[in-house]
Order: C-alpha cells, then sequence, then structure tokens
C-alpha cells in the first residue's frame, strides 16, 4: 500500500525541471572559495533539466558569486559538463485466466497469463561546473573576460528568475 503512494511522491517531485536554487535533494547549485578570487561553482540537475540550462545556471551562480564578493568581472579558467545516468525498474505483476471443463474421465481447459510492468527507465542528471577567477577591474586586452551584471540579468531574463 506504501509503495504507490511513495512512488507518486517521488515522480512529483520529478516532474519538473530543477529550479534555480541551493543544492538540495533535487540538485541545485553548490560553490568552493578555492582563493580570494577563484571559485569553483556547479550545478547539478534532475532528470528533467536540460543540459543547457544546467550550463546556463552554473554560469548564473558564477555571475553572482563575483558580484557577492565585490567583483565585477571573471574569467571561466575551465568548465566541465558531465551526466549522472540511474535506472528504474517498474513492479512486474502477472493475472492469470483459467477456464475448465470436464467430460466424462478427462478434464479440458486453458489459461492465458498477462504480465504487466517491468519496464526499465533511465534517467540522465546533466552537471555543469566552472572554475572561476575574478577582477575588480577589465583588461583592455582580453576578450574572454566576462561582465558579471550583464550575465545575471541575461541568464535571469531568459528563465524568468527574479533577482
Amino acid at each position: 500500500m506504501r509503495t504507490p503512494f511513495l512512488l507518486l511522491f517521488l515522480v512529483f517531485l520529478a516532474g519538473c525541471a530543477t529550479s534555480y536554487q541551493p543544492k538540495s535533494f533535487s540538485g541545485g547549485y553548490s560553490e568552493t572559495r578555492l582563493r580570494e578570487d577563484i571559485f569553483k561553482v556547479s550545478f547539478k540537475g534532475n532528470g528533467y533539466t536540460s543540459r543547457e540550462r544546467a550550463a546556463d545556471f552554473a554560469l548564473l551562480r558564477s555571475a553572482e558569486l563575483a558580484l557577492e564578493n565585490g567583483f565585477r568581472y571573471f574569467i571561466i579558467v575551465s568548465s566541465e559538463k558531465d551526466s549522472s545516468v540511474s535506472s528504474y525498474t517498474d513492479p512486474s505483476t502477472s493475472h492469470t485466466t483459467a477456464t475448465a471443463y470436464g467430460s466424462g474421465r478427462h478434464a479440458y481447459g486453458n489459461a492465458t497469463t498477462t504480465t504487466y510492468g517491468g519496464n526499465t527507465y533511465y534517467i540522465s542528471k546533466p552537471g555543469a561546473t566552472n572554475t572561476i577567477l575574478c577582477f575588480k577591474e577589465k583588461s583592455e586586452n582580453d576578450a574572454l573576460v566576462l561582465e558579471a551584471q550583464f550575465i545575471a540579468k541575461s541568464i535571469r531574463g531568459k528563465y524568468g528568475i527574479p533577482k
């Protein structure tokens, strides 16, 4: 009796892509400060999160982290995209229908068995990690320098995330 309700609850929780949030059991962002101006920023999604969304949310958190720490610009020193894959097999159930009749000393019959379930589903959960180097001032010669405020505003607008 508990299994159907637990399964329904889990399906309800997984029904939406991971939102932009700190890391929880359903995914989200996390960061580690490696130096005063270097951060490692990760975002992990659930099975309904696209790779693009995971990469965008890692970039958004990178921009916000730079701004929160007094930096206006940053460079992505390294970027990694990954996926973890898990599987789920639903339970199988069999139902047999039989008929029998007798004639004299003989019995005759037939039976049909139908099996439901036993399907395996594969779930891919994308992730993205950026290592960023932050700056207070932009170097005129570096085309790879990103403006944190612009990136944050752009990605928030794309996904309708309020500030």
